[in-house]
This record gives structure tokens, sequence and C-alpha cells, in this order.
């Protein structure tokens, strides 16, 4: 009797098999995470998983931000959780970044099983893709990537690690931080991140390439060693590179420009070089890596306010980044720009949108601006703090960021469960929104137009 791995998921609470045209792919994701959540929580709640216990909640924020991938904590990585606990850690990373369903979808072709319809419809979701073909082809093609550009990183981190540390810490460190910046989680072994490494080269260019790549996406990393010519490349790649590249050029520019003679961040620095250096990672880490090098709470209001904006973009669609993703920012930016020119044609490269598209990424920004004001609305009435330090905790988990101007321990616990569920709406909500997309019921009522004042 053959047993499809994926059936073992689609199986109810009573232990039935669903019923046809019952999967729910977004209720079996959030179930997945949330189990893994709770297996995490057990995990690191084990005495020898920690240095000096830690309470059940503290465990349960800790596994919620591993398995969400953002990197906010409350109590310290490095010294509190044991060799074992930080493994624990690393592992829900790595499951939280590539995705449950991934793992589920390699597991069941290598095997052999054969996919049902239904099958192949969590499998879609779970890439978030257009076409079935593409999910199964990025169902074997995501692990190689990932696994060759960590074993990569792993390398670069090593060669600067090892002399510093030894060989025993330096390797371990460069596979922690291999695995958390790939993963974009932003979970660091010291208190004050990489701070340590403002104007170390070697270690803060690896870094950052390791989250660039993770929150490019396998798919424009491919596609680049696919194709090697600007030409050959698809309009979504071209549009994702260009776009990451002016961002990180801006954001690079301006923490640079607004940071330079604050004594507290880059004023301190000696050379140009290494001010240059700590603005460039400062100004790519908030999309969404959530490792720094200057001190968050010591930036300008200016910067803070600037990386608001670039946590809720987020990176690219089928990365191990989140917030609302490149695409939808893009796509926003040329939908305005075409109306104020009087255009309703939306293109890129000479390749026109379609209506839904520009309504699926209007859609997502929408959602995301109310799970951020909803956020920030329940925080202000719980914490007595500065307003732009609760704004700042909500985007950065929304975007599943880890960037933090010290507020994530002073929550409380009604605080913390908040944002909990915001780093979890952050991580899952794309899919869920691609999901209702997928499966909407188009009506074919078709009622007269109106003229409704805008503006």
């Amino acid at each position: 009797m053959r047993i499809h791995f994926l059936d073992l998921v689609s199986y109810g609470a009573r232990g039935e098999p669903s019923s046809k045209g019952s999967m729910n792919p977004p209720r079996l994701l959030l179930e997945s995470f949330l189990v893994l959540i709770a297996l995490g929580a057990c995990l690191l709640k084990l005495p020898f998983a920690t240095v000096e216990p830690v309470t059940w909640m503290e465990a349960a924020f800790t596994a919620t931000s591993a398995v969400t991938v953002t990197g906010l904590v409350v109590v310290d990585t490095g010294s509190q959780y044991t060799l074992f606990g930080q493994l624990v850690i690393l592992a829900l990373i790595q499951l939280g970044g590539l995705g449950l369903m991934t793992f589920a979808v390699l597991t069941a072709l290598a095997l052999g099983f054969k996919m049902s319809l239904q099958q192949q419809m969590v499998a879609q979701e779970a890439f978030n893709e257009i076409s079935l073909q593409t999910a199964r082809r990025a169902s074997g093609s995501i692990a190689v990537f990932a696994l060759t550009a960590e074993a990569i990183g792993f390398l670069l981190l090593g060669v600067f690690f090892v002399p510093e540390l030894g060989w025993s810490d330096g390797l371990y460190q460069a596979l922690f931080y291999t695995i958390s910046a790939f993963n974009n989680a932003g979970f660091a072994l010291s208190p004050d991140s990489l701070s340590a490494y403002v104007d170390h080269p070697g270690i803060s260019l690896s870094v950052t390439a390791l989250f660039i790549t993770g929150g490019l996406g396998y798919i424009v990393v491919m596609e680049l060693f696919d194709k090697r010519c600007w030409s050959r490349l698809s309009v979504y790649v071209k549009v994702i590179l260009l776009a990451t590249l002016l961002l990180n050029l801006f954001a690079t520019g301006a923490i640079l420009l607004l940071e330079f003679g604050n004594p507290a961040t880059l004023g301190a620095l000696n050379s140009f070089w290494d001010k240059l250096l700590a603005a460039w990672f400062q100004g790519v880490t908030p999309r969404t890596a959530g490792f720094n090098t200057l001190d968050i709470g010591s930036l300008t209001a200016g910067s803070s306010v600037l990386m608001l904006l670039l946590m809720f973009i987020g990176g690219a669609p089928n990365s191990t980044a989140s917030g609302i993703k490149i695409s939808s920012f893009v796509i926003m930016i040329a939908a305005t720009r075409s109306f104020l020119r009087g255009n309703l044609n939306i293109s890129f490269f000479n390749r026109s949108l379609g209506r839904e598209t520009v309504l699926k990424a209007l859609a997502t920004a929408t959602i995301g601006m109310a799970v951020v004001f909803l956020g920030v609305l329940s925080l202000s009435i719980l914490v007595e703090d500065e307003f732009l330090d609760i704004a700042f905790e909500v985007v950065s988990a929304f975007g599943t960021v880890g960037l933090s101007r010290g507020t994530t321990g002073e929550l409380g616990t009604a605080g913390q469960l908040i944002i909990m569920a915001v780093m979890l709406i952050g991580r899952l909500g794309p899919l869920t929104l691609g999901y209702t997309l997928t499966v909407r019921r188009k009506s074919r009522v078709r009622y007269a137009k109106t003229e409704f004042p805008v503006g």
C-alpha cells in the first residue's frame, strides 16, 4: 500500500484524511509552523539547553523568532543558550528559512511518490509560484542553491574567524553566522551583534553577500547562473536586480549622510572607508537580515525612519526575506508613475503587467500596513515607550528583520505575544494571500460603472 508523504500532513485533527477539496494550504503551513515552534520551545526549555533556566515565554519567543527567521530576542543567544540550545536555534532557522513545505515536497519527490492535484496545489502554494511546473522544478533546485550558498559562506567566514578564534570556535562561529545570515535571521552570538567587526571588510562583506543572496531568492540567482547575460534575463529578474541595487545604494548613501557626524555611530570611526563600510552594512541589513554593526538605539531619527521603510519593503519573493517584497513596492511605484503620466498601461522593459498582478501588489501592501498599524496600536496601549521605538519593533517583526532599539525585553508578556503574532503573520502572510488570490471565485456579474472621486 503506497502512502503519500504529503497525505500525512493533510490528515485532520481526528487522524482522518481531509475530504476532497477541503485541503487548505495556508492552514497546513500555519499548523506546520506552530508545531515546529512548539517543538522548538520544548527543546529550548530543556535544562541542558540553557546556562540558566528560561521561562516558557522566553523559550516560545525565541523559537518563534527562529522559525520566522526574525532574530528578535528576549535573552542573549550566545551567553544564555548552551551549544545544544544554539544548535536547536540553528535548526529552527534553517527549517523556517527554507520552509517546511519545501522539505515535505523534497521528501515526497525523493521517495518517488506521485503527487495528486491537491498535493501539487500545496507545493505550488509553498513556493508562492505561478505554475505547478515551476514549483516542481523549484523543489529540487532550492535545496541545492541553499546548501551551495551556505557552503561558500561557511568557507569565507571560516577564513576570517579561524585565525582570530582558533579552529573550533572559529568554524562554529562561521557555521552559525552563515546559516543565520543566508536565512536572513539576524541571530548573533554577541549581544551587540557584529559591532565588533564594524571595520572588518572581510566579515562585513561576506555576511552582507550571504543575506543579500538569500534575500534575492533562488529563482533570481539560478537564472543569473543560467542566462549570464542581461538581455536574456526575464523581466522579473531584471526588475528585482535593478530595484535591489538602487535600494541598497540609496540606503547606503542616506545612512552615510545622516550618520556621518553622529559620534555614537559613524562619527566614532576614523577613516572614510570604515564609515562607508559601516554605512553599507547598516543600509542593506534592514531588508531583512537583522544584523547590525552600529548601535541601532543610537541612530538618528532620520536613519530610524528610513529603516522603517526598508524593513517594510523587505526582499524578493520566494526568498528567505519577508516584508511586502520588492516586487510589490516596485509595482506600486510604477502604477503611480503611470497614472500621473496619464497612462493606464503599467510596463517594465517593454512588457505590460496584468491588472491581477497590480491588485495583488496593492493587496499585499494594504494587508501589511493593516498588520503594522494594529501592532503599533496594541503595543502603544500596553507599553509605555517612545512611539518610534514601538513602531520600529513592530515593523521589524512584520518584516522578520530582527533589528531593535532595545524595546524587545521590556514588552512584557502581552507585548511579546503581539510581536510573536506579527512575526508569524509577516512570515506566512504572502503565502496566505497567494492562496486566497489563487482559489478565489470570479464573479460573473458585471455592474455599470460609476464615478467615484479619489484624492
